[in-house]
C-alpha cells in the first residue's frame, strides 16, 4: 500500500467541483423541500475513475490502525466517485456502534477478521449492581476506550484533509456511530432489561438520562473538532436536514407505551440538544412510529427494513407529515408507485 497522501492526490484531482456542486444542489433541494417527482435518485454528471489501485482493509485492520482507518474509509468517496453514484463524498471514524459502552467500560467482541465487520460489545459483567454504581460515579470519561481512539481519528482526519482543498470541501466528516440511549442501554444491562423496564423503571430511567448526558458531551466534543453546518448535514452519503442521527434499534423490541416512556424523552432531549435531525431504526417501527411527528426536529427517518413493517403505517406517519425517507428500499418505493401511493417528494432511494 502506499503512502495515504498518494490515496488524497488521488481523490483531490479526481473532484470536479462543478460536478460535486450540481450534486449538492440536487439534495439541498430534496431536503428543503424545493424537489418534486416521486423518488428522489440523484446522480453525478459523470463518474471519475481511480488512477491507481485502492487495495481493501479489513475492518478489524482499520480499527487497531489509524492510518489503515483513514485510507478505508477514503476509499468509500474513491468507489463512488468510480460509480458515478448520487452518494455525497462522506468519512466517519468507523468505530462501531460500541462506542458509548466502551466508554462504561464495556468489554468489546470482535468477529472474526475475515467476516469484515464492525465488532460489538457484551453487558456489563457486574449485572444491575454496576449499573447502580456507574449511576453513582456520573458521567464518565469520555476519552475512555473508543471514545479516545474517536475524537483522535477525527482530529486526524481533519489534518489528513487540511493540505487537499477539494477532498476538504466536498468530504463530510460525519459524527460516529454513537447509537441512540436505548439502544446503549440495552447493550450495556443485557438481556434482562426487557424485564427490569417493569421491576425497576426508577434504575432504567436514571441511566438513560446518564447515557443520555454521556451522548450529549461525547457528540459536542466530536463538533468542536468538526463543525456541524447550522442548517444540513450529511450522514451515510445522504444529506438532512439537522445535525444528528440517532438510532432506534432497541425500539423494535418495545411497545409504543414503552418507546413513549423509554426511548422517545431521551431522544428529544438529544434531538433539541443538536438542532434536530433523524431517526434510524432496524427491524420494526409501525407500532410506534406514530410519535415521531409528535417529536420536536424529527425531519428524517431511516429504516433499514421495510419488509418488516406495513409501509401504509409508515408513509402515513412520515412522508404525509413532512417526515423525509432517507435510504429507502427502492422495492418499496416502487411498489407504493404503482399502488398509486403518493410519496410527496419526500422518499430518497439509491
Amino acid at each position: 500500500m502506499m503512502p495515504i497522501k498518494c490515496y488524497l492526490e488521488d481523490l483531490e484531482n479526481r473532484i470536479d467541483p462543478e460536478v460535486e456542486d450540481d450534486l449538492r444542489q440536487q439534495w439541498r433541494s430534496f431536503a428543503s423541500g424545493e424537489w418534486k417527482g416521486d423518488i428522489f435518485s440523484p446522480r453525478r454528471r459523470r463518474a471519475s475513475q481511480a488512477a491507481i489501485e485502492w487495495p481493501a482493509v479489513f475492518v478489524n485492520d482499520a480499527i487497531e490502525d489509524p492510518g489503515l482507518m483513514a485510507f478505508q474509509q477514503l476509499s468509500l468517496c474513491s468507489r463512488e466517485l468510480a460509480k458515478g453514484s448520487g452518494a455525497l463524498l462522506a468519512i466517519r471514524a468507523n468505530y462501531g456502534t460500541s462506542i458509548i459502552p466502551s466508554v462504561f467500560g464495556a468489554e468489546m467482541f470482535f468477529m472474526d477478521r475475515e467476516l469484515n465487520t464492525l465488532p460489538t460489545s457484551k453487558p456489563l459483567a457486574g449485572g444491575v449492581a454496576e449499573i447502580r454504581r456507574l449511576v453513582a460515579a456520573g458521567v464518565p470519561d469520555i476519552r475512555r476506550a473508543l471514545g479516545g481512539k474517536t475524537l483522535e481519528m477525527g482530529q486526524r482526519f481533519v489534518e489528513l484533509l487540511r493540505p487537499f482543498p477539494r477532498v476538504r470541501k466536498y468530504v463530510s466528516l460525519y459524527h460516529p456511530d454513537l447509537q441512540g440511549p436505548m439502544d446503549s442501554c440495552e447493550v450495556l444491562w443485557g438481556s434482562s432489561l426487557f424485564l427490569d423496564v417493569m421491576d425497576d423503571p426508577a434504575l432504567v430511567h436514571a441511566f438513560l438520562a446518564l447515557i443520555t448526558q454521556t451522548y450529549a458531551r461525547l457528540l459536542h466534543a466530536w463538533l468542536r473538532i468538526v463543525p456541524p453546518d447550522p442548517d444540513y448535514n450529511v450522514h451515510w452519503m445522504m444529506l438532512h436536514r439537522g445535525a444528528i442521527m440517532l438510532r432506534d434499534d432497541s425500539a423494535m423490541n418495545l411497545s409504543p407505551a414503552m418507546f413513549e416512556t423509554f426511548i422517545e424523552p431521551y431522544d428529544q432531549l438529544l434531538l433539541d440538544e443538536f438542532g434536530g435531525g433523524c431517526i434510524h431504526f432496524c427491524g420494526r417501527g409501525d407500532h410506534y412510529i406514530h410519535r415521531l411527528p409528535k417529536m420536536r426536529g424529527v425531519y428524517g427517518v431511516n429504516l433499514s427494513q421495510p419488509e418488516y413493517n406495513d409501509m401504509n403505517i409508515i408513509f402515513s406517519h412520515t412522508v404525509d407529515q413532512g417526515i423525509r425517507l432517507l435510504g429507502l428500499n427502492r422495492d418499496a418505493a416502487e411498489s407504493a408507485v404503482r399502488r398509486g401511493r403518493l410519496l410527496r417528494g419526500l422518499v430518497h432511494c439509491w
